[in-house]
């Protein structure tokens, strides 16, 4: 095992510590407060390239590994969740499923502006009763022949309003079970396609999570992706790289908090010395590093996986479960050490905390990685 970074690992990991410091901390905590969208920073994260990392250059993408994407999203993440969830489901959601299972003629119609950062993607499966089971699809696409009418209602959809392109994954024949489910690309501004007000939440209030709705939506049959009733298969196997995503996302809030935390630590003073010489103290810093190594560890390997072509569902399921209970606990911690200072926006931790408790949820919930590892295990 080699666990030594690339000379190119690390100037991708410093470009985004780097923009991460000089264009998402300026404003981070006014964009949380007022829930505004960081469009000018993701329109910058675009022209570096980190919109589309992982997707081939002859698609205006990248071509990088997904070690890379792990160390740009915790970077990012330590900042501003709200931005590296952007990137996160453009990079592992949208732009793998077009590029993994597109036509050609896909590709360059809707991949090519995803994978420059000319516009953004969403991932459309969650729905009010159904959630992420997408077994259990409520939205309808009726097959009319040389289009689809679709019909239906999406929920928690991040990039919900400032996204061009969405992939919608809906039921075209309840009779097929999941094998009568199929995903579509969705055009902003297609007729009857409604936005549906944005949700006003605990965390990543930068980012723009909205429902949306389709009444009698005309999507071109050309708009399918692969074959009739490849839906189920297309959601399952872009959500286990969008663990990864969201793996690292957790990591990155636990990384960020836990650095603030040994900051202060050091110059906070308390009985005539740095609080950082109290054992108490010295305890919960020694906890919250080892778990963030274990949990980085985690991140790290379910990409190496992902890399290296090997089945990494598994991987990727404890990933984003042990990272997110660990971005939740290093979080509380951090506050902990601030004392009072903790409970005030100035110094960070309390909004990384209000972030840390959706990567519990997004992605499938802490439960759903369990069973996930756990039919894993069971193979």
């Amino acid at each position: 095992m080699n666990f030594q970074l690339t000379e190119e690992h690390l100037m991708i990991q410093k470009a985004a510590r780097d923009f991460a410091q000089n264009e998402l901390k300026p404003g981070v905590i006014e964009r949380d407060e007022h829930q505004k969208f960081p469009a000018e920073q993701i329109k910058k994260l675009g022209e570096l390239g980190f919109l589309g990392m992982m997707v081939d250059p002859k698609y205006g993408g990248s071509g990088l590994d997904a070690i890379s994407y792990v160390l740009v999203m915790e970077e990012l993440s330590k900042i501003d969740a709200s931005a590296s969830v952007v990137v996160s489901v453009n990079n592992s959601l949208v732009c793998y499923g077009l590029e993994k299972y597109g036509n050609e003629e896909q590709k360059q119609k809707y991949l090519v502006p995803l994978a420059t950062g000319e516009v953004i993607g969403a991932f459309c499966l969650s729905e009010p009763e159904a959630g992420s089971d997408a077994t259990s699809q409520h939205t309808t696409a009726i097959d009319m022949g040389d289009h689809y009418l679709l019909n239906g209602t999406k929920n928690w959809i991040t990039n919900g309003n400032n996204a061009s392109i969405y992939l919608v994954i809906a039921q075209t024949d309840v009779s097929k079970g999941h094998k009568g489910i199929n995903a579509f690309i969705v055009e902003k501004g297609m007729p009857s396609f409604t936005v549906g007000p944005k949700e006003n939440k605990l965390g990543i209030r930068g980012s723009d999570t909205h429902s949306l709705m389709f009444t009698d939506v005309k999507v071109p049959k050309e708009n399918r992706i692969g074959e009739d009733g490849f839906g189920f298969k297309f959601a399952m196997q872009t959500l286990e790289g969008g663990r990864i995503g969201i793996a690292s996302q957790a990591l990155g809030i636990a990384a960020g908090a836990f650095e603030l935390a040994v900051q202060y630590a050091k110059e906070r003073k308390a009985f005539g010395k740095p609080i950082a010489d109290h054992q108490a103290i010295q305890f919960k810093l020694a906890d919250m590093a080892t778990e963030i190594e274990a949990a980085r560890m985690l991140c790290l390997r379910a990409a190496w996986l992902k890399d290296q072509g090997q089945p990494y569902a598994q991987a990727s399921a404890m990933a984003k479960l042990f990272a997110s209970e660990v971005a939740m606990k290093t979080t509380v911690e951090a506050v902990q050490v601030h004392g009072g200072y903790g409970f005030v926006k100035e110094y960070h931790v309390e909004r990384l905390m209000r972030d840390a408790k959706i990567t519990q949820i997004y992605e499938g919930t802490s439960e759903i990685q369990r069973i996930v590892i756990g039919r894993e295990v069971l193979k």
